[in-house]
């Protein structure tokens, strides 16, 4: 069994990075994955509800702002893809019974995680491989998602509008009020 694991946000000044972990069945309709990147939002959203629902299995994990402060992006990255692979296996383990052990992860990038099971890292995996398509487009709408949650939290920021991301808006927000509670503070702001 292939797993697709993918994250979302190594290059926002602001929030966590989100990973996720996705099995697929032979039933999904893989036709309607794509990157997530080349995806419209709204399309994202409806693919979001559709993996939920027909996936074989999947699972979210994230590392928090402050623990990207605390072991840099990429160590932060890949411990949120090992969240996301250990949820999927907590939540998934009876329905994918005895197919479990024959788990085989594909990591879109060079780098991949230390989840016990054997690992391959696919630069472009996300436009190559359909379970990290999946997982691409999880792990983004999650995170979109919270971003969202803290815009009403922090209206001043705008993350409803650039999720955090190094835009001047941001930028020019960051430097008026000062780093918001989500701020990565390693990450340097300067416009």
């Amino acid at each position: 069994m292939v797993c697709g694991i993918d994250e979302a946000g190594r290059g926002p000044l602001a929030g966590p990075v989100y990973a996720a972990a996705v099995i697929l069945n032979d039933s999904f309709p893989v036709i309607l994955l794509n990157d997530s990147k080349k995806l419209t939002e709204n399309k994202r959203n409806n693919l979001r509800g559709i993996i939920k629902e027909k996936a074989a299995a999947w699972g979210i994990g994230f590392a928090s702002h402050s623990e990207i402060d605390e072991i840099n992006i990429l160590q932060a990255s890949l411990l949120s893809m090992k969240r996301a692979f250990e949820n999927m296996m907590k939540n998934f383990s009876s329905a994918l019974g005895e197919n479990i052990c024959r788990v085989n992860a594909i990591v879109d990038g060079i780098y991949v995680p230390d989840i016990g099971v054997p690992c391959a890292a696919l630069v472009k995996a996300d436009s190559k491989v359909h379970e990290v398509m999946a997982a691409s487009i999880l792990a983004k709408t999650e995170r979109d998602i919270f971003m969202e949650e803290m815009a009403k939290l922090y209206p001043q920021y705008g993350y409803e509008k650039h999720k955090g991301y190094p835009t001047k808006a941001h930028r020019d927000a960051v430097l008026k009020y000062g780093p918001s509670p989500i701020q990565r503070l390693t990450f340097k702001v300067n416009r």
